[in-house]
């Protein structure tokens, strides 16, 4: 196994150019989620470079507003379960878009283009959430390829939508089905920058408050007004309240809106809120607490209305998704590229859809750095290469995790 791994090394060394124009070249191809027609000529390319690879592509639609989700095999008539690769390859928006719809604001206003400084940092829209990821996967089946490897199938499931939370699709029901029957997924998200390897995610969504009242004088009519600020100040208290900081459960209120002049009892209020959960039994206790929230009034005369929107389900921590991530840690010592803890995070990520599935997955596997969905997003250049020779070497070795 140790002769394989250093052809395994010596692969990857000698195609680091190779790599880092095929990531320059995803990065300076748009692909922003909800921008149907930017996102499918990134479907298109990806599909052009995944039949070059020798991998068996499939467009799946998920409806009239985002992209579609592609599924690459290789293999597909070998015998045994498939090794799965996940991820997406939309990103975040790069030019401001008025939208006050939960999970289409603009979340980004720098440039694009992909480039790299002299401390070895690629900077660029979507280079590091995630489309460095995706490289590292296709150079796994090329690295395979080159060894004769044809132990079992590989599949990609890449989906066009997942930077805005799968809103307006039906991707979530197919990503399950495309994943059932794999027998390990590793999920090709942000990596960490200290090493860890993702097991968990909490899962969550976006909401709006809309209060209505009735607009009066302050001073010459003030019991005819019903002050929807005053209000939705009650309901800010409430929201804060469904916190369980002990089971990973946080409502946050973010953005409130109200009032036109000091003078004047408001009669609307807007609030925004962001809700995470980290068990399914939580999401349930909060989203029905929103409904009573919206339903009772402090103040005679207001009106409520509430829009809650799910952008992912919690991402479980389990027994198998575990002992895969332990695997990897184990593979990373024996090639001498150090420790691999084990992290539960805040964000959300189709991890959660693999699980569901019954697939054992690890996330954050792709190209490590930090500052996702801002101008300041950056990845460590060095991790494309290490991560592409630590995952084909754990595919070579993958008999010791089916064993455990």
């Amino acid at each position: 196994m140790k002769t394989l791994y250093t052809q395994v090394f010596e692969f990857i060394d000698s195609h680091r150019s190779d790599m880092l124009a095929m990531w320059e070249d995803f990065v300076n191809t748009p692909s922003q989620a909800r921008d149907r027609e930017a996102a499918m000529r990134m479907a298109e390319k990806l599909t052009a470079v995944l039949e070059e690879t020798g991998m068996t592509v499939t467009a799946h639609d998920v409806g009239p507003v985002n992209s579609c989700t592609l599924e690459a095999v290789w293999g597909a008539d070998r015998p045994g379960q498939p090794v799965l690769f996940g991820g997406h390859y939309d990103t975040v928006n790069s030019s401001p878009v008025e939208n006050p719809v939960p999970g289409a604001d603009n979340e980004w206003d720098g440039t694009p283009h992909f480039r790299v400084d002299s401390q070895g940092k690629a900077y660029g829209l979507g280079c590091l959430d995630m489309k460095g990821g995706i490289v590292i996967a296709i150079w796994v089946v090329k690295a395979l390829q080159a060894l004769g490897w044809a132990e079992r199938p590989v599949k990609f499931i890449l989906a066009g939508d997942e930077d805005k939370g799968h809103f307006d699709a039906d991707t979530p029901q197919l990503l399950i089905r495309l994943a059932k029957g794999a027998l390990c997924c590793f999920n090709m998200e942000t990596g960490r920058v200290n090493n860890d390897i993702c097991i968990g995610r909490k899962g969550g969504g976006e909401g709006e408050l809309t209060v209505r009242g009735t607009a009066a004088h302050a001073g010459n009519d003030f019991h005819s007004g019903r002050n929807a600020v005053l209000e939705m100040a009650y309901k800010e208290i409430e929201l804060a309240e469904l916190n369980d900081l002990e089971l990973g459960t946080t409502v946050t209120p973010t953005v409130i809106k109200g009032g036109t002049v000091p003078n004047g009892i408001p009669d609307h209020c807007h609030l925004y809120f962001d809700v995470r959960y980290r068990k399914f039994e939580e999401a349930q206790r909060v989203k029905e607490a929103f409904e009573r929230i919206a339903a009772h009034s402090h103040i005679d005369g207001t009106h409520t209305d509430c829009i809650y929107k799910e952008y992912q389900v919690p991402f479980d921590e389990t027994p198998d998704g575990t002992a895969l991530a332990d695997f990897v840690a184990e593979v990373s010592r024996e090639l001498g590229m150090g420790d691999m803890g084990k992290i539960n995070l805040g964000g959300g990520s189709d991890a959660c859809y693999f699980t569901i599935a019954g697939v054992p997955t690890i996330c954050a596997m792709g190209v490590c750095g930090q500052f996702n969905h801002s101008s300041k997003e950056y990845a460590l250049v060095e991790t494309l290469y290490t991560r592409a020779k630590l995952l084909t070497c754990a595919v070579l070795d993958l008999e010791k995790f089916v064993q455990r």
